[in-house]
């Protein structure tokens, strides 16, 4: 039997399905590569696309909207750097929910993001703030029930959301 405090692939990917998300568009990451996106990627109900470069998969998940679908992209905090102006000039400025699952990599489990040790773990909520992006970190078993308001909010406010890993699901 697993503890209670342990954050699971298995959750996320209940979460993720149950706010209608069809759709994954990944470059692997060390944060969720091992358990959330190999279980993905089992899953018949969800179809995984592998992207090479993150801006790339912002690209994808704002085409599936336009065709009506829902899709996440899930990638790590420094590919999120990369894709930044993707971000900006796709999702931002032209108003498309790009819903984004970013590993934080290096980050320590129960230290907040802005105490992380990791420079690139540090920055990135004020980058996403600066941005005007909402966020949403995601690292206690009770933070996976913030996985589908977020994203429902996203698509009615068509708006990016970005939902941060802290911890490395099981």
């Amino acid at each position: 039997m697993q503890a209670v405090d342990v954050l699971t692939a298995d959750a996320i990917i209940r979460e993720i399905k149950r706010a209608g998300i069809r759709f994954v568009a990944a470059v692997p990451d060390a944060t969720t590569s091992h358990y959330l996106l190999k279980g993905l990627m089992r899953d018949p109900e969800v179809r995984v696309v592998q992207v090479c470069k993150e801006d790339e998969g912002v690209s994808v998940c704002s085409g599936l909207y336009a065709t009506g679908e829902r899709a996440l992209l899930l990638m790590q905090d420094t590919g999120l750097f990369d894709s930044l102006n993707n971000v900006r000039g796709t999702a931002v400025e032209n108003e498309f929910p790009v819903c984004m699952m970013v590993g934080l990599l290096g980050k320590e489990p129960d230290v907040k993001p802005a105490d992380s040790k990791s420079y690139g773990v540090r920055i990135t909520e004020p980058v996403l703030d600066a941005m005007g992006v909402t966020h949403t970190l995601i690292e206690q078993p009770d933070d996976v029930e913030k996985i589908g308001p977020a994203i429902d909010a996203a698509y009615a406010q068509l708006a990016p959301t970005v939902l941060l890993i802290g911890r490395e699901p099981r």
